[in-house]
């Protein structure tokens, strides 16, 4: 680990040390850009990483790697996430906080690691557009708090060190995303194929050994202790997608990026994309195969007919940046007529515009991080508060059943059933066509018996006029007012 740690280092500083400028540059880069977003975004939350956190913390306690204790399924699609919280948990007990700092530092990473891929790969345009338009990209400011960002550095330092021909540190980042995330798979697939296919090299044997040490450890054990390496959400999410109130995954990229339809940078950038894509066809083929990623991953990912969730396209960000340098470097490359009349301070100005689009992409995209700070999920204050009634008003072996369990689960400290089948996999066989949450709902409180419910008003109605009006008296309720929240709450004792 050492020996890999010393070449990480030494190649950094062959990056900078061309001047001492450089290397002060990306000093300050990485104090900077990890600093700036934390401070901006250290509010941020939603509810699905706080099921990470809760396995974290549980790990940390010494209570296993469970999200209810003495349940062994595997919940959490980030196993390597979950493990550095916990570890970090040793210094700090504030998970959510530290996971918003960790990906502040992978976005700042994944920027550096795009800049080094473009330097090998002679794009050195590519590159700095990367490096300023890749952190403040605003789908993947939405997944801070989450493993993703972090997620993504580990891939993109896989293709940075593969361009280098450094087969071992390409190993090591490859495994880092398989662990960070299943789907960082398709990365050492990709890169495989493309070695043994045009580098027709000798078999890095090393490298392979790298790969397989650092995941061969985690899937035995999963496979040990949870009885299988697949995450029981991918079930779930694949159930959720059969419900017809569901958006599957390829028709929601069109929900996903219809927001940004309201803005001309986003069809700015998009135009830019499109001719970044010719540009590669034509004159910058090697970047195919990095392209050929989120092709790849679009394409699994809807397959697997998994629903929606903004998350699971932050993937396909660091493509469509590239596509935008790409594209902005086409636009420098292609020169106009000459003409002899043309004044040369027009000519000098015409020179000049990729780096004046350069700009004006960064200060826009700059704009949109402070307004984005503004809009958190209102959720997450009234999640909270319904979580620390519970652990103030209940015992602390009651069982408590929601539709949404990470942020309700996290601060309540309470053993939860789940509705959307993420922590009890058996709810997932209440998921088809015809059915919605709500018969899940009933199907899990008949089979689980949960001690006390939290409803949104008016959403259950069936549950909330049956089981809950004749087996349990109403214990609080939340008004969403109070909260910026658009629903009520109702907590349930069940007893």
């Amino acid at each position: 680990m050492i020996k890999y740690l010393s070449t990480i280092n030494h190649a950094i500083i062959d990056v900078g040390g061309e001047n001492r400028l450089l290397v002060l540059g990306f000093s300050l880069y990485f104090l900077i850009i990890p600093a700036s977003l934390y401070l901006l975004f250290s509010h941020w939350a939603y509810d699905d990483p706080f099921i990470t956190y809760r396995y974290a913390r549980n790990l940390g306690e010494g209570l296993g790697f469970v999200y209810n204790p003495g349940e062994r399924v595997l919940s959490t699609t980030t196993p390597l996430f979950t493990l550095l919280l916990a570890f970090l948990s040793i210094f700090s007990s504030d998970l959510p906080h530290l996971a918003i700092l960790l990906g502040s530092f992978g976005l700042a990473l994944g920027g550096f690691f795009l800049w080094d891929l473009a330097k090998s790969w002679n794009s050195p345009l590519v590159g700095w557009i990367a490096l300023l338009i890749y952190p403040t990209f605003s789908l993947l400011l939405l997944t801070l708090g989450s493993e993703t960002p972090l997620y993504l550095a580990f891939c993109l330092g896989a293709f940075a060190f593969y361009a280098r021909r450094n087969y071992e540190l390409t190993a090591a980042f490859s495994g880092l995303a398989v662990l960070g995330r299943p789907d960082g798979i398709l990365v050492p697939l990709l890169l495989a194929f493309h070695y043994f296919l045009y580098v027709r090299g000798k078999i890095p044997w090393k490298a392979l050994l790298v790969f397989f040490a650092l995941t061969g450890g985690w899937f035995g054990f999963a496979w040990i202790y949870f009885g299988s390496p697949i995450p029981a959400t991918l079930g779930a999410k694949q159930g959720q997608g059969l419900m017809a109130i569901s958006q599957r995954f390829a028709p929601g990229l069109l929900t996903i990026i219809r927001p940004y339809g309201d803005k001309l940078i986003y069809w700015l950038e998009a135009a830019l994309a499109i001719l970044g894509m010719f540009t590669a066809i034509l004159r910058k083929r090697r970047w195919a195969l990095f392209l050929l990623w989120p092709v790849t991953y679009f394409a699994a990912y809807s397959a697997l007919g998994v629903t929606r969730y903004f998350w699971y396209y932050a993937p396909l960000v660091p493509g469509f940046v590239i596509s935008i340098g790409l594209g902005v470097e086409g636009i420098g490359k292609t020169k106009p007529a000459q003409n002899r009349l043309q004044p040369t301070f027009v000519r000098g100005l015409s020179g000049l515009f990729p780096l004046m689009l350069v700009g004006y992409l960064f200060l826009s995209q700059g704009f949109g991080v402070f307004q984005l700070q503004h809009d958190s999920d209102n959720r997450f204050v009234a999640y909270k508060a319904v979580g620390d009634w519970l652990d103030q008003h209940t015992s602390s072996e009651a069982t408590v059943g929601a539709l949404e369990v990470g942020i309700i689960g996290y601060y309540s400290h309470r053993s939860m059933v789940d509705f959307a089948g993420l922590i009890q996999p058996q709810v997932v066989s209440q998921f088809s066509k015809d059915a919605n949450y709500e018969d899940a709902a009933i199907w899990a409180i008949n089979q689980y018996k949960p001690d006390y419910l939290v409803l949104h008003e008016g959403i259950f109605p069936r549950l909330e006029q049956g089981y809950a009006k004749k087996q349990c008296v109403l214990a609080h309720r939340f008004s969403g007012s109070d909260y910026g929240y658009s629903s009520d709450l109702s907590v349930y004792s069940c007893n």
